[in-house]
């Protein structure tokens, strides 16, 4: 699971009116390989979509939760999409964009994952638009994983579109919460689209490529996948292109979010777990580290226990920081 790439070339150009009618006009410029994955063509990439029909699935006193979709790359791409009961603000409800971990894509069910999660933040007044990662349950496309592509990262940015121009959110309030491969995710998605400003990362891996070497990851649960593609021939040619991650190389340093994060005044949260077996801790301590002194705001909290899920009774702290977090920096009480 990662990401890459490098200088960004226009992918369309304007005709040269002294060459029209010409008989050998000039060739159109090969887009770089692997362009895809860099944080330049995140911020170029313009999302286009809406949210489809929502069915409602289940009513509590605090919310009712609604299954819905939106399309992303032409894909369609399915979520739990869950509305605070109570009155409405008159601008419309904050929402959040909730962002799945690795789960084996064959085993993820929309209805029965983090709903604990979504019930928090939910009934304490946020829209909550769990999304179901392209390749996941029935979200169509293929499960590439996030570290070394850019399809889960399009995802996030196509749902942000979609919440914008739906009637119960305040399309200025939409932030994004990610959970282990997910802070990867949310790193990338406020590097392209700052405008969202706030997010939050559990038990976050992999933000500057280094670290990924440096910590790795032990997720026992991974199960590899039998795909159309050879995703380990890909990573082998992206990687004989431009060689292991290096900070000195122009184009890792433009699939790694750091440098575009320091130039926005986004916020935040990471909440980790130091007995996680899964993710070190230490990817947060860095994160923080990378980015002090930098127009990004971040803060780290660490519980003495909670694995990599923060559970037990670390759980109900980190939630109620989630949620002051969202509030203090959406402005709602």
């Amino acid at each position: 699971m990662r990401a890459a790439v490098s200088s960004l070339e226009k992918s369309d150009h304007t005709t040269n009116s002294s060459l029209v009618g010409t008989s050998n006009p000039p060739p159109a410029p090969s887009p770089q390989p692997f362009s895809e994955l860099t944080i330049p063509y995140l911020q170029a990439y313009r999302p286009d979509s809406h949210l489809g029909a929502v069915t409602p699935v289940a009513t509590q006193s605090a919310y009712t939760s609604y299954v819905t979709n939106y399309t992303s790359d032409g894909l369609k791409i399915n979520g739990l999409l869950t509305i605070p009961s109570g009155e409405m603000p008159a601008s419309g409800w904050p929402a959040i964009i909730f962002i799945h971990g690795y789960v084996p894509p064959a085993q993820y069910q929309t209805l029965t994952r983090y709903v604990e999660y979504v019930d928090y933040l939910a009934s304490a007044g946020f829209v909550v638009f769990k999304i179901d990662l392209r390749g996941h349950g029935q979200s169509e496309g293929q499960a590439r994983g996030t570290y070394y592509s850019s399809g889960y990262i399009k995802d996030v940015l196509n749902a942000h579109t979609a919440l914008q121009q739906f009637e119960s959110v305040d399309a200025a309030k939409i932030g994004v919460w990610g959970h282990s491969m997910g802070g990867n995710i949310v790193a990338r998605a406020l590097a392209a689209r700052p405008e969202m400003k706030v997010g939050v990362i559990w038990a976050g891996a992999v933000y500057t490529y280094q670290d990924f070497g440096e910590y790795s990851i032990q997720d026992n649960s991974y199960v590899r996948q039998d795909i159309n593609y050879n995703m380990q021939q890909e990573r082998e040619r992206l990687f004989a292109l431009y060689g292991p991650f290096s900070i000195s190389s122009d184009f890792w340093r433009q699939v790694t979010p750091i440098e575009y994060l320091k130039k926005y005044p986004v916020q935040i949260q990471i909440n980790h777990a130091v007995d996680d077996r899964v993710v070190s801790v230490e990817y947060g301590r860095n994160l923080v580290e990378k980015l002090k002194g930098s127009q990004a705001q971040v803060e780290l909290w660490e519980y003495p226990s909670g694995g990599h899920n923060i559970s037990g009774p670390s759980f109900s702290v980190a939630m109620a920081r989630t949620v002051d977090f969202f509030k203090k920096h959406f402005e709602v009480k």
